[in-house]
């Protein structure tokens, strides 16, 4: 079985063979123009291990870039435009088409080798359910199960690396229901905006509306994502928070917790696979086989339809990044520079 990443490499030798979409990057800073589509800080993070192959789309009726509050990420993108406006900027996951619970669920997000408690014990047990896993149940993550959870992700075509995260979860029937942690907070009234200027979209929310913020969430200017509850947070430099929104993020378990920098943004990118446009893209994560950031909601390649409505958001279903009602990603592009703090609860 091939694992994503190969799937991966396949779909980026495709791409190069039928578009030419796709420029790989020769090393070095990248130089920018004032037509540039593409915007990274000007020292770039190191990372040996970040594979090109991000596709940046010029908008063929701009003869500027666009500026934020006019930006339209649903308008329609010509392919001759995007090859003459690529930028490598490694690739970006999303473009992701989906994988059912038992007598227990898992209480933690994701489990891997060295773990342990009530959690292993229940992963243990349904792993010995399916017919992967015939030894004690210990509550400890051994190699036995780490074998057991790899050949379960190589049997069900999932992504094989030992860590029972979200997909692996749903696949045995232990991930706990999302919807009862997802917040709806009331739909504003058509035109609202924020404090910024920005208007609401129907899945944001300011003012006495907003849901708590998270403990232990950091401090000063940043954005803050809650995995589980699919929320993100705006927060100003005195602590304030500006605006919050539903999103739709990553089936995967590749969403990394901790604190993160943005490192560059996309006014347009193109999905991993080729299938998808990714406007407002803002970076913050890179992964051996992509990054992860914020965009709007994404657009289909062939025919320009988007993969998902504004009452989808909350639900995870991205392969990597968190997508965003364009009305949110247009607050967001405007908020977020170059170096703001993004910390994933």
């Amino acid at each position: 079985m091939q694992t994503r990443q190969g799937a991966i490499v396949a779909v980026v030798a495709a791409s190069l063979v039928l578009g030419g979409l796709i420029a790989f990057a020769q090393g070095g800073t990248k130089k920018t123009s004032a037509s540039s589509r593409t915007t990274a800080a000007t020292t770039p993070v190191s990372d040996p291990t970040a594979t090109a192959g991000s596709v940046v789309v010029a908008d063929p009726n701009a003869t500027t870039p666009i500026t934020v509050a006019g930006a339209d990420p649903t308008a329609s993108v010509d392919s001759a435009a995007a090859a003459a406006d690529a930028a490598t900027e490694g690739q970006d996951l999303d473009g992701s088409d989906l994988t059912s619970a038992a007598t227990c669920v898992l209480t933690v997000q994701s489990v891997r080798a060295g773990a342990s408690g009530t959690a292993v014990s229940c992963l243990q047990t349904a792993l010995a359910n399916a017919g992967f896993y015939s030894g004690a149940v210990t509550g400890t993550f051994d190699a036995a199960t780490d074998a057991a959870v790899r050949a379960l992700q190589t049997d069900r075509n999932l992504f094989v690396d030992g860590v029972v995260g979200r997909e692996s979860a749903i696949s045995l029937g232990i991930w706990p229901d999302e919807a009862s942690l997802v917040v709806h907070t009331p739909k504003p009234a058509p035109g609202t905006k924020d404090s910024l200027g920005f208007a609401l979209s129907t899945v944001s929310s300011i003012g006495a509306d907003i849901p708590p913020l998270p403990e232990n969430s950091g401090s000063g200017k940043r954005v803050v994502y809650d995995r589980a509850g699919q929320r993100v947070w705006a927060v100003a430099a005195d602590g304030s928070v500006i605006r919050s929104w539903l999103v739709s993020g990553s089936k995967y378990s590749n969403e990394t917790p901790g604190t993160h920098q943005v490192y560059s943004k996309s006014e347009v990118s193109t999905a991993w696979n080729g299938k998808a446009y990714l406007p407002l893209m803002i970076r913050y994560l890179k992964t051996d086989i992509g990054n992860i950031g914020f965009h709007g909601i994404p657009t289909h390649v062939n025919d320009g339809s988007a993969y998902q409505t504004e009452d989808e958001l909350g639900t995870r279903l991205s392969g990597g990044c968190q997508r965003q009602a364009n009305n949110d990603a247009k607050f967001l592009w405007a908020f977020a520079d170059i170096g703001t703090t993004v910390v994933v609860i």
